[in-house]
């Protein structure tokens, strides 16, 4: 098992992210700031989960509470997205637009992307995770009652792997499943260790 230090800071209010790192038994602090999340045109879809996620590390870099950490103690940002045939979908507004988005993903493979920044005043590393899922296909019903139950408006393509569309919808999985969750922790873990 790598040796980690003592503290990271979370520069996220996901509570999925919260969770991982928790499995993961590392010790942290949360620390967050709300971030613009648009971004330029032409950016690449690894390019957008990167620069997303950097707002939301220097935003954390940025506020005075972090500088009551050590100068080498990282902040840790993420941002994840789900793509489909090219596009980006992000979080569904309403609840027709989540009912609108499953549909549009029963039955068909999307690539979930996480950008992954770790950062100190003296360092960054950044870095994307890119996991592949296959769906099987949906009933409206099945759709509708998803998202009445769990109502995924805070979700990247109106899901999360882990409630109940995940346990009973996912046909293929190809990649780290905990990256669908909003954080590819082993590879955290590793990148930690390598560079802070």
């Amino acid at each position: 098992m790598v040796s980690l230090m003592a503290k990271i800071v979370l520069a996220s209010a996901s509570p999925r992210r919260k969770l991982l790192l928790e499995w993961a038994d590392m010790e942290f602090d949360i620390l967050v700031r709300e971030t613009d999340e648009t971004y330029p045109e032409g950016l690449s879809p690894e390019e957008v989960a990167v620069y997303i996620a950097r707002g939301k590390a220097l935003a954390t870099l940025e506020n005075k509470l972090y500088e009551r950490y050590e100068p080498n103690v990282p902040i840790l940002a993420a941002d994840t997205l789900v793509i489909l045939d090219g596009i980006i979908i992000g979080k569904p507004l309403s609840r027709e637009q989540a009912i609108e988005t499953l549909e549009a993903l029963s039955g068909k493979k999307h690539l979930v992307i996480t950008g992954v920044v770790l950062m100190t005043k003296e360092k960054e590393v950044s870095f994307c995770a890119q996991t592949e899922v296959v769906f099987n296909s949906f009933s409206r019903d099945d759709i509708e009652y998803y998202v009445d139950k769990y109502k995924p408006y805070d979700k990247a393509g109106a899901y999360a792997i882990q409630e109940w569309i995940g346990v009973i919808g996912i046909r293929e999985i190809h990649g780290d499943f905990y990256n669908v969750m909003g954080l590819p922790v082993s590879k955290v873990i590793a990148k930690l260790a390598e560079h802070f």
